[in-house]
């Protein structure tokens, strides 16, 4: 399972150093993807079937499946790590969340969260954490079936 957080940069050529702590259960070949809230998603390869299998699998017949799938699957990337667990991240992915230098990597569990580190910021300021710990205990529920 993947937990933590990392900060580290871009370096000039766009590659992303992954955290050694993560590395081997990533694979050397895993996905990014475009994920919510302006981040990108890191699938190990078996992790990645498992969501495009379940995309894959909800009725073409109502938009909402269809725009779910263009979303996920269409801004997928197969990538490739090097020996120094380096891994270039598309351009178009890194302009589609405003990843330019400075980034957050965090371990959700399943995948692997990359993130600008002023979205980052913006996302977990003690504002934002205030406001789930409020919506958490006001509403008596979790959410849980509004996310993947």
């Amino acid at each position: 399972m993947f937990m933590g957080q990392y900060s580290h940069s871009l370096d000039e050529k766009g590659r992303l150093i992954i955290p050694s702590r993560f590395r081997e259960e990533l694979g050397r070949e895993f996905v990014v993807a475009k994920g919510y809230d302006e981040c990108l998603y890191a699938y190990n390869n078996e992790e990645w079937e498992k969501f495009a299998e379940s995309v894959m699998e909800l009725p073409e017949t109502r938009k909402v499946n269809r725009d779910k799938r263009r979303y996920f699957l269409s801004t997928a990337s197969q990538v490739e790590m090097d020996r120094q667990g380096r891994v270039l991240i598309p351009g178009y992915l890194r302009d589609a969340v405003g990843i330019d230098k400075d980034i957050v990597i965090t371990g959700v569990g399943n995948k692997l969260e990359i993130w600008s580190r002023s979205k980052w910021d913006e996302v977990t300021g003690s504002d934002a954490m205030a406001k789930i710990a409020a919506e958490l205990y006001d509403s008596g529920d979790d959410d849980s079936a509004d996310e993947r």
